[in-house]
């Protein structure tokens, strides 16, 4: 199972579910912990081979990763923890994987934060995910990760949102890494199912006015999805919650609450 933490409200039952993205842990929302827990339960997992949950290292060339299978790994802990429904916010990869839930799942989420969402990529992104398949296992993983995260964090004011991601990402194996890039190969068509099928959760997307690879698709989606809304960030980039914590932290306990 997970690695997780949980933090109980003494009268509050409602749940709050928080999923980082690729190369990152729990400790992304270091920013978020004291706030979020005055008002829900909270819970914080590491997603397989990320921070303290450890990669089956027995099974590191058999053990196949989709999108399904990381998204059960999730079930297991809420079902663990007898959580019935929550609410999940989650960062980057971490909105596909919480999107994934609600398909399979809807009945056990409440609504849908989702910072820095990626529903679509770019031909940017997919000349940077092609690159990637090309060097995956010619050049040491933490090269690529720097360079990605350059291009998708790239002004002066994400330097600490790339920072946090390039020091968590050390934490990876290589092995590891290229089980997750290996999930590149099934993005696109799942990102083009969420775009075409509306969903019937609440959903709000939290995007900074400066991700200039994923905001256009977003703008696009809230206008077909009814039951979504989309909270612009100014200066901010990709990493919302740790760019502008305190705009993102009241903003989201007021959608929540």
């Amino acid at each position: 199972m997970l690695h997780y933490i949980t933090y109980k409200h003494k009268t509050s039952t409602v749940w709050v579910t928080f999923i980082h993205g690729a190369g990152g842990s729990s400790s992304i929302w270091f920013k978020q912990i004291r706030e979020f827990k005055k008002h829900f339960n909270v819970l914080l997992l590491d997603l397989r081979g990320h921070g303290n949950s450890k990669p089956n290292l027995k099974n590191v060339f058999d053990e196949k990763y989709t999108f399904d299978v990381i998204t059960n790994d999730i079930v297991e802990v809420i079902d663990f923890e007898n959580i019935k429904k929550s609410h999940f916010v989650g960062i980057s990869l971490g909105t596909i994987l919480i999107r994934n839930l609600a398909e399979n799942y809807p009945d056990r989420v409440e609504s849908m934060v989702m910072g820095g969402a990626i529903m679509k990529l770019n031909l940017r992104s997919q000349i940077l995910m092609k690159l990637g398949v090309v060097f995956k296992t010619i050049i040491p993983y933490l090269w690529l990760y720097k360079f990605f995260a350059f291009i998708i964090m790239p002004n002066k004011n994400h330097k600490e949102s790339r920072s946090l991601f390039v020091r968590e990402a050390k934490k990876l194996y290589q092995k590891e890494f290229i089980r997750w890039f290996k999930l590149t190969s099934e993005i696109n068509p799942l990102l083009r199912f969420f775009r075409s099928a509306d969903i019937n959760i609440p959903t709000l997307y939290v995007m900074g006015e400066e991700d200039y690879l994923f905001l256009p698709s977003i703008k696009k989606i809230v206008k077909f999805h009814k039951n979504s809304e989309l909270l612009v960030v100014e200066n901010c980039g990709h990493v919302v919650n740790v760019e502008q914590p305190k705009f993102f932290n009241e903003n989201v306990i007021n959608y929540l609450s």
